[in-house]
């Protein structure tokens, strides 16, 4: 169920973004806004603004920008929902529910918060059983065997499931949840041919609780303490509504805070390896519960930071296994390390082993990049094999070409050159082949879902027109900014900026998205008798239009006062002539419509060239080029712009 239009104008009414901004991070005034190490990436210079009069923040390091709301979504890592309640609970406003709800939307609604309390009684039930007297005695027995206090028990909810087939759902049932909840929630199973017949999913096992980001028991993972080798050694929670194993790491809960402070994550592979390393002082670390990672649960890491450490039991065949994973988190834009322990150790058993201290020195001696560490597992075996020696090669380019970052990938090919001792011509050379096979495919893939035969020749006429593509976009993007920050000011004595921008672009067709969305946005207000100014359009549903906006308004630097007020130096500003500042953009616009157009032409002219079109239909093309030309230059001279002959 969604919450009222009520309680959240409540919220952006009242919540001040400086005071929500203060609860994570201190800041201090500089000029007009205040400014604060920005608490999404890592950084030793302040480049993170808050503006207390246009109730927004931007960091001009990572890009993030929002508004109250917006910064508890980044920094809590919630839903908006989620973070409408956070803050109404701040300033102490009653949450009221939205009633324009169907049935439908009440029945889905209550049966998850149903889902979510039957869970929570299981979660304290479970607790609650390593004070019985079974519980006790085998239970709390082993967390006390691997070292676990009591406070990393209750930190992480830990429990006991007693052997029985019936605990939890006698008592569930007795405090009034229903056997349909219970099923749902993947508490009790149904046995099979006998639909009446129920019984515990959980039975005679310790109890790992999963929670959700904002810390609400979601599934378990249960593990038996006999060697009965018919069962299973965990058993988990099936999916659910509310347990999705694709999107949950376990232990996010109690590390992204640490993950935030530390500007790293350490992923290991199963429950007891969490909790040992929190034990050992180490809190920024999740697992993947032993299952293969997915791309939505890399993305859920990348909301908290970009650096991932990757830690490997001393296997080395079981390596070699795992690191599709590692290509995974390079493609999902990571930065990635990697650690492994000894022979016949994980970092559960090793923590227990070496202590805490050494633990934490192990990790910070022996943490690799994943390059290093790739060419080191194979080194062996392939420095006397050209055979494997090449392939090693081929294997380190394929994970190169993961890296979405130019940069950062060129940095690796130059360290891969010296590690492999081969030229770096050669990475790139195989690098390139790679990467142009992904453009093609791309290509193709695109032609296949617009339902077009996909042509050879268009791939160069497609590399060629990036830069035209570019800089359209970069002046589509200040053609926004104009209307936007000046739309309701006037231009002349009877017409505002936004009648004069509209009028002059009426026939241009926008073609970057979020633009366009603006451009609907800016129309839909005007036609509703509205003249929108910047913070209209902070209360969008679209984040991107929120983000673009804020982008557009929010400036890093400003002019000192001082500078006029004691100086007497003025810097024109593009406000203080409107009406140039506006007809420049337009003709800016123009500008680069037309280059892309042009560069549209010259193509068709040399298609019809290579096709032996007719000399009337190449002759067409070249009329229609020469009109555009004409208009290019009338254009270019109003600029300013000088063509030498």
């Amino acid at each position: 169920m969604g919450i009222s239009r009520g309680t959240t104008d409540k919220v952006k009414e009242r919540a001040d973004i400086e005071e929500v901004v203060n609860d994570y991070v201190p800041l201090k005034k500089k000029g007009q806004n205040l400014w604060a190490c920005c608490p999404f990436h890592n950084e030793k210079s302040p480049s993170f603004s808050v503006s207390p009069a246009k109730q927004i923040y931007k960091c001009f390091g990572c890009g993030k920008a929002g508004d109250p709301i917006q910064f508890v979504m980044d920094i809590e890592g919630v839903g908006f929902n989620e973070a409408i309640r956070h803050l109404a609970q701040k300033y102490g406003i009653e949450v009221e529910e939205d009633k324009e709800v169907t049935p439908q939307d009440i029945q889905a609604f209550n049966e998850r918060e149903s889902l979510y309390i039957a869970l929570g009684f299981a979660k304290d039930f479970f607790v609650a059983n390593l004070q019985k007297e079974e519980g006790k005695a085998i239970g709390f027995s082993y967390f006390k065997e691997r070292g676990f206090s009591q406070a990393i028990i209750d930190k992480f909810d830990l429990g006991y499931a007693m052997d029985g087939w019936d605990h939890l759902l006698k008592a569930a049932k007795k405090s009034g949840h229903s056997e349909e909840i219970l099923l749902k929630a993947g508490l009790i199973l149904q046995k099979e041919g006998e639909p009446e017949r129920l019984y515990d999913r959980f039975r005679g096992r310790v109890t790992f609780t999963i929670h959700n980001l904002g810390g609400k028991p979601i599934g378990f993972g249960a593990r038996i303490l006999t060697q009965d080798k018919k069962q299973p050694k965990y058993i988990n929670s099936p999916e659910t509504e509310v347990y999705h194993k694709s999107d949950v790491l376990y232990g996010m809960f109690q590390a992204k805070k640490s993950i935030r402070e530390k500007d790293n994550c350490y992923l290991v592979e199963g429950y007891t390896d969490v909790v040992s390393m929190h034990l050992s002082g180490i809190e920024n670390v999740v697992a993947s519960s032993g299952t293969s990672l997915t791309e939505n649960q890399i993305k859920l890491i990348k909301r908290f930071t970009d650096n991932v450490t990757v830690l490997f039991d001393g296997d080395a065949a079981g390596i070699k296994a795992s690191l599709r994973g590692i290509d995974m988190l390079l493609e999902g834009g990571l930065n990635v390390k990697a650690v492994v322990f000894p022979e016949g150790n994980d970092p559960d058993s090793y923590s227990r082993k070496v202590g805490s201290n050494a633990f934490q020195e192990y990790l910070a001696k022996f943490s690799k990049d994943f390059i290093a560490f790739k060419i080191s597992l194979y080194a062996e075996e392939a420095s006397n094999d050209p055979i494997k020696r090449a392939d090693l090669i081929k294997q380190v380019v394929q994970s190169l070409s993961k890296i979405p970052d130019p940069i950062i990938r060129s940095v690796y090919i130059r360290q891969s050159a010296n590690l492999l001792e081969i030229e770096e011509e050669i990475i790139q050379i195989e690098l390139n082949k790679i990467l142009l096979k992904v453009q093609k495919d791309q290509f193709y893939r695109e032609q296949r879902e617009e339902n077009e035969t996909p042509v050879e020749d268009y791939l160069p006429v497609q590399k060629e027109s990036v830069s035209y593509t570019t800089q359209l976009m970069a002046q589509e993007r200040e053609m926004m900014r104009m209307l936007v920050s000046y739309g309701f000011e006037m231009v002349s004595e009877d017409l505002r900026v936004c009648e004069y921008l509209l009028q002059e672009t009426a026939e241009l067709n926008f073609e970057t998205p979020v633009f366009v969305n603006i451009l609907v946005i800016y129309k839909k207000a005007l036609s509703d008798g509205l003249l929108p100014r910047p913070e209209y359009f902070l209360d969008s549903p679209d984040p991107e239009v929120k983000k673009e906006v804020i982008n557009m308004i929010t400036r890093r630097h400003e002019i000192s006062k001082l500078w006029e007020d004691r100086h007497q130096i003025f810097t024109p500003d593009e406000a203080d002539d409107l009406a140039k500042s506006v007809y420049d953009s337009i003709l800016r616009l123009k500008q680069k419509v037309l280059k892309k157009m042009l560069e549209e032409a010259i193509h068709k002219i040399k298609e019809g060239e290579a096709q032996k079109a007719s000399d009337e239909e190449i002759s067409q093309s070249q009329m229609v080029y020469m009109e555009l030309k004409k208009f290019q230059v009338e254009i270019d001279r109003q600029l300013g712009i000088v063509i030498s002959s």
